[in-house]
């Protein structure tokens, strides 16, 4: 990083900045296309299992821009590209206020996708160095919290921009998104990229079990947060013919989890240690599944919706934290896994989004199947995790 440049960045307007850039990308540009769904299929703009399929399409941009965040960082810079990829999130919105084709749509949903994991491979990596180490779990969080924030954002902005219809929620979402980008325009900083030679140095390590054995946790997370993501509002809404009103509430609930998920997951992995606090919320996730799908009442819905939404940001801040204590002193590998984390994220994601949309069609709208399927991926990932502790994984990689 330039130091200079750094000076010139207070780091309180870097962290806004960081939360800003995952609250349209990430919180909005894929959340905000949740409550949405049962109306876009009610206005005929789309069949509903197109609508489903678009949200695969998210899933799969997510995916590509996963192993392009790195590289574009490189070519351009992370200010330029933080930057870029905001713009593209709004630009996005605006685009979908004209439903021209579903190839329309697709496309656009697609690059929204991959906008939001350029964010998240970026935007942590570009903010905290301006930050003292004593304080970047708190920022990491405070980051983090954006994309609950977005969740939240899109649970009340959207029924007061309904009122002009569905082409004006889309222009102003584009509205809301290009302000915010507008407004962190100059937050972030200059980084200088590190010399190549700095890595050939050092003759590469072998990954740890313990980390190889994360990757697949993460990626098991990501198809188990998959259903909730994608057909909460929608279960509600249709399967449970409570009405895309309610549908909305419970949306609201699974913001308002997904904004306090990473501080308080964070505050538990404090006090308990990262890889306590994962199966934490493993277990617990797994359980809010269950709930949707063997017991869809107020109670268990309330609940559900704000297990899931704490663990959906929750857990980035865990992997990140998990993968600092496994890779100890070793920034480069840091960096490194963390990318490859959120590629493998990224992968599952897109491949369980169209798998959970095809056994959605399949199974004639079974809500209850997919829920299932969620428990089973959050068990995978429990039990993965408990049987390398087990055989004393975790033990051999703090003395590797």
């Amino acid at each position: 990083m330039s130091a200079r440049a750094g000076q010139a960045i207070s780091p309180a307007y870097a962290i806004v900045a960081g939360m800003c850039a995952s609250l349209v990308a990430i919180g909005l540009a894929r959340f905000a296309y949740t409550p949405l769904i049962p109306l876009l299929i009610q206005a005929h703009w789309l069949a509903a299992s197109d609508v489903v399929y678009l949200g695969a399409a998210n899933f799969a941009g997510y995916f590509v821009g996963a192993l392009c965040g790195r590289p574009l960082a490189a070519r351009t810079g992370p200010r330029a590209a933080l930057r870029s990829m905001m713009l593209l999130a709004s630009l996005a919105f605006l685009a979908c206020a004209w439903p021209l084709s579903l190839s329309w749509f697709f496309a656009w949903r697609f690059l929204s996708g991959f906008a939001g994991a350029v964010v998240m491979v970026l935007v942590a990596q570009t903010v905290l160095p301006l930050v003292a180490l004593s304080r970047r779990g708190i920022a990491s969080g405070a980051i983090f919290m954006g994309i609950g924030a977005g969740i939240v954002v899109s649970g009340t902005l959207l029924p007061l921009l309904l009122r002009l219809g569905l082409a004006g929620c889309w222009i102003g979402l584009a509205v809301f998104s290009g302000l915010l980008t507008a407004l962190t325009w100059r937050a972030w900083p200059v980084h200088v990229a590190p010399a190549p030679a700095h890595a050939a140095a050092h003759a590469p390590r072998p990954v740890p079990l313990a980390v190889r054995v994360l990757y697949l946790e993460y990626a098991a997370v990501a198809a188990g947060l998959v259903p909730a993501a994608v057909f909460l509002v929608d279960f509600v809404a249709r399967g449970l013919h409570e009405g895309a009103a309610h549908g909305a509430l419970y949306w609201i609930l699974y913001g308002v989890g997904a904004a306090a998920g990473p501080m308080l997951y964070g505050l538990v992995a404090d006090r308990a240690r990262f890889g306590n606090a994962l199966r934490l919320g493993l277990l617990l996730s797994g359980l809010a599944s269950l709930l949707l799908a063997e017991l869809p009442h107020a109670p268990a819905l309330v609940l559900a919706s704000l297990l899931l939404g704490a663990f959906t940001p929750g857990v980035v801040t865990l992997v990140i934290g998990r993968l600092h204590e496994l890779l100890a002193h070793d920034h480069d590998a840091q960096h490194a896994a963390w990318s490859r984390s959120t590629t493998m994220f990224a992968l599952s994601q897109a491949v369980s989004g169209y798998g959970f949309s095809w056994l959605f069609a399949r199974s004639g709208g079974d809500y209850r199947a997919i829920y299932l399927v969620a428990v089973a991926a959050f068990a995978l990932a429990l039990l993965a995790d408990l049987a390398v502790s087990r055989l004393g994984g975790w033990q051999d990689e703090a003395h590797a």
